[in-house]
């Protein structure tokens, strides 16, 4: 059974007043969750009893490090059905994995006259990488249209794909949006006309089942951040054959075979991708995020946002000069980014924050799509497990203060 009041007991954070008499209504989870007590006691257990270097010692605590770290790997492969542990790689968050994959398949398999795709609802994370390596190689980028609804136009995907791409890189589900792609669907479709995939499962793999065999996808960015684990560590999934195609990202410790003065040879995967000390400790608390995630159930997270989200749909609509991008709660993930009439989405959230409401304001790291929909900005409610009916009435009645107060 799913719940929220004893999920709630498990993050501290949410006891807090964040201001006098007001309690923390957390409304960002698509920027950072929050942190169940299982993840940073794991982490601070590590470095009051475990905390050593990993695979270069033979001493008690540099094995024990080790184990968790390797043993967090597993646990992360099992959650996305990665076939091995190798096929994923640590990195410190999306963007970087992202980068990872331009910097070296990109640079290893694009060439001037070649084309990628994009979609208009990226995060900058999935589009600048792009831009730069473009600006060196020379490649083209397209990027797929969406629909005034703000889902992806298929129709305008199918026949970009006539143009042969090299990449097509997507975002399973909006960060703005929250409009979830069908990913299984447009990896086919990329697949057919020869293309290769990436995912950007940043928003998507810490709120619903994701599956990388059953989605054949290429590549699968996410970050342990949004999905209750610790900051500075991210994921990189690849298929065996092209991550080991692939040359060496950052040069240095762990990531070589042997070094001479001549030249080094590379590790094995997944280590000739990450270069010297790695997040140790936020890779424990990975591991015990997954942990907590699996106890919970991702199928009864999915279920529980979706009945927040059509709950706070139903209520925010009806207040006067609200107006969400991408209302339909079908395919669509908890992320509800909206204008208020005239008012300044910073004006909005500073106001909320008076009664302890977190929501976030601006372009959201989306400054192409927000200017698509000739817009500068949105204030964004963005939910995950722990959050509760009763928090949607207060967001709402905080609208209503935000609207009273600029009459």
């Amino acid at each position: 059974m799913f719940d929220v009041a004893l999920i709630r007991e498990d993050f501290p954070i949410l006891n807090r007043e964040v201001h006098p008499g007001q309690k923390l209504i957390y409304l960002d989870s698509a920027a950072s969750s929050q942190k169940p007590l299982s993840v940073i006691e794991s982490m601070n257990d590590y470095y009051r009893n475990s905390n050593a270097n990993i695979h270069r010692g033979v001493h008690k605590l540099a094995e024990e490090a080790t184990e968790k770290y390797e043993a967090a790997r597993t646990k992360i492969a099992k959650f996305i059905n990665s076939e091995k542990s190798k096929q994923v790689i640590y990195t410190r968050n999306t963007t970087e994995s992202i980068n990872l994959v331009a910097n070296t398949w990109g640079r290893q398999n694009l060439k001037a006259d070649d084309l990628i795709l994009l979609t208009q609802m990226e995060h900058h994370s999935n589009i600048v990488p792009w831009q730069m390596l473009s600006s060196q190689l020379g490649f083209s980028i397209e990027y797929i249209k969406i629909t005034p609804e703000g889902l992806l136009d298929i129709e305008d995907y199918k026949q970009l794909l006539v143009r042969e791409p090299k990449l097509v890189s997507f975002t399973y589900m909006s960060n703005v949006l929250g409009s979830i792609n069908p990913a299984k669907e447009l990896i086919q479709l990329a697949h057919a006309a020869g293309a290769i995939t990436l995912v950007d499962g940043a928003q998507a793999v810490p709120h619903f089942p994701v599956d990388v065999q059953d989605l054949d996808a290429d590549f699968l960015a996410f970050s342990a951040h949004k999905m209750v684990g610790p900051t500075g560590i991210g994921v990189l999934y690849g298929k065996f054959d092209l991550l080991k195609k692939m040359p060496p990202f950052l040069g240095g410790g762990d990531m070589i075979k042997e070094v001479k003065f001549s030249g080094f040879s590379a590790n094995d995967l997944p280590y000739k991708f990450e270069a010297g000390t790695p997040a140790i400790a936020e890779a424990v608390g990975f591991g015990a995020a997954i942990d907590y995630l699996e106890s919970v159930g991702m199928e009864n997270i999915d279920r529980h946002e979706n009945v927040i989200l059509r709950y706070a749909l139903g209520k925010i609509m009806d207040v006067p000069d609200v107006k969400v991008l991408n209302s339909n709660p079908k395919l669509k993930g908890g992320v509800i980014a909206f204008t208020f009439g005239k008012i300044h989405p910073h004006d909005v959230a500073q106001i909320l924050d008076r009664s302890g409401i977190a929501v976030r304001a601006g372009h959201h790291c989306a400054q192409p799509l927000h200017e698509l929909f000739a817009i500068p900005a949105t204030t964004r409610a963005s939910f995950y497990l722990y959050n509760t009916t009763q928090e949607v009435d207060a967001f709402v009645d905080g609208l209503y203060k935000v609207k009273e107060y600029f009459k």
